[in-house]
């Protein structure tokens, strides 16, 4: 409809394009493109029954609304305003098609599929995270694109699905490329803990140094963020044999988190620094950690982060010979596993019962979980602790007096560790594998056993990744 009414305005003349001059037929055609407003425009009058003149009323012309509907204008804000108003709906939904709050809703749905996460299935929060997803995706609302593919992430995580965790989180990274570091640190630990676990722990820590770096160097000491990059980088230093940095990381760490409200990462913080505190022989201090952390995953029925818990309790008891103490918390971690059908982390856990057993005389039920466990474990998932149930399989064959099983049970154990560069265990399975060739007789390939253990043995507290991250230039938090 055309009709007549008042000269078009000055604003209007200069929202028309000139006659005979197309839209770029390149340009990309989005939420906000002329001719979808236009679309969303004319449906929204007809659906409220309105003539193009009593919508046009009293700013514009009947003539200007035809023009807009037909996609031949790029209305102004002031001309989105009027229209909203006379549509009765939001400047935002009229502007972008986006409904009234709908980013208030979806990071409301977003906060209760990471509460699936955390207390029921991953395989329903996947679910839901991909509905939101996809809700996100068709309004173009990137921070809450990013936030669906980092719980996504999460989920592959828990699930073991490792490549798919590493995707989701480089993606949720993209997402948010033009966004501040600290805006993508839970997508960038994601994407270093899928690494850790895959036994890449040199490239872990690259990634998490690389990030502390920036923050610390730039400005942008964020506590949360920072946080949550320490506590990160404490497990593959660990497992790297770098025991000064994954200390640094503990001490900066135990210092950030009075400035941290979160207390789901408050928790983690506390979980990772016991790992620190086992390695320095501070038993009592170790417990009273993972005691905080479990009382917190308690009240946040966090319950894979708090088997997590019972799981380092009972390697804590292991280590002071409590088997029968051990036993129970890592069965107690076993079975909450399964029931969160955390594949990977469950594996993970049968390689210290199956340690426990076996100390406890219980060789056959052992080798048995070890040797099930196996089929789930690979080099490219798990591979430090596929490394680990290969030596605790040699260690028992070696007990029962089968050398050559040892022996390439121990071999086994050394390749995978080699590749995650896991220089504490490759010194232990270095040792065990010379003292093995040893007592048969093979002096020269013990030898060179031994001098494979020291020559991972020689840089103490390092890794290969060249100086520890800048630390912040002022911690206003210490």
């Amino acid at each position: 409809m055309s009709g007549t009414g008042r000269a078009a305005s000055a604003d209007e003349a200069a929202e028309t394009p000139a006659r005979g001059v197309p839209e770029r037929p390149d340009r990309p055609v989005g939420q906000d493109a002329p001719l979808v407003i236009g679309e969303r425009v004319k449906r929204l009058r007809k659906e409220r029954e309105l003539t193009q003149r009593q919508l046009a009323e009293p700013s514009y012309t009947a003539a200007y609304i035809s023009t807009l509907e037909a996609g031949k204008v790029r209305p102004s804000e002031a001309a989105l305003r009027h229209l909203a108003e006379r549509l009765d709906v939001s400047y935002e939904e009229l502007a972008t098609g986006r409904p009234g709050h709908l980013a208030t809703a979806l990071r409301l749905r977003l906060a209760d599929a990471q509460r699936i996460l955390a207390t029921g299935d991953a395989a329903d929060a996947a679910v839901e995270y991909g509905r939101l997803l996809a809700r996100a995706e068709e309004y173009g609302l990137r921070t809450e694109q990013a936030t669906a593919l980092t719980g996504l992430g999460e989920c592959a995580l828990e699930t073991g699905e490792l490549a798919e965790a590493r995707a989701h989180f480089e993606a949720a990274e993209q997402q948010l490329t033009d966004a501040p570091l600290p805006e993508r640190a839970r997508a960038v630990r994601g994407r270093a803990v899928a690494h850790f676990l895959a036994g890449e722990l040199r490239y872990s820590c690259y990634l998490l140094e690389s990030a502390l770096d920036e923050l610390n160097t730039s400005g942008l000491q964020d506590p949360g963020a920072l946080l949550q990059l320490y506590t990160a980088s404490i497990a593959p230093y660990m497992d790297l044999g770098a025991h000064a940095r994954a200390a640094q990381a503990a001490d900066l760490a135990l210092a950030l988190a009075p400035q941290v409200s979160d207390p789901a990462l408050v928790a983690s913080m506390h979980r990772s620094v016991a790992r620190t505190l086992i390695a320095e022989g501070r038993a009592a201090a170790a417990d009273a950690a993972l005691a905080k952390a479990a009382e917190l995953y308690q009240q946040l029925q966090m319950r894979t982060e708090l088997a997590h818990c019972h799981w380092m309790r009972g390697y804590v008891h292991a280590q002071h010979d409590d088997l029968e103490k051990a036993e129970s918390e890592l069965r107690t971690a076993h079975s909450m596993l399964i029931s969160k059908r955390a594949a990977l982390y469950t594996s993970q856990v049968e390689v210290e019962l199956a340690d426990v057993l076996r100390r406890r005389g219980k060789a056959d039920e052992a080798a048995a979980l070890l040797r099930d466990l196996l089929g789930g474990l690979h080099p490219d998932r798990g591979a430090v602790h596929a490394g680990g149930a290969h030596r605790l399989l040699g260690l028992i064959a070696e007990e029962s007096g089968d050398a050559e099983a040892a022996e390439e049970h121990y071999v086994t154990a050394l390749s995978l560790l080699e590749r995650a560069g896991a220089a504490g265990d490759l010194a232990d399975i270095c040792r065990l594998l010379g003292d093995l060739l040893r007592s048969e007789g093979r002096t020269e390939a013990a030898m060179d056993a031994y001098r494979t253990g020291l020559g991972h043995r020689s840089s103490p507290g390092t890794t290969t990744l060249g100086p520890a991250p800048a630390r912040p230039p002022e911690t206003p938090w210490g």
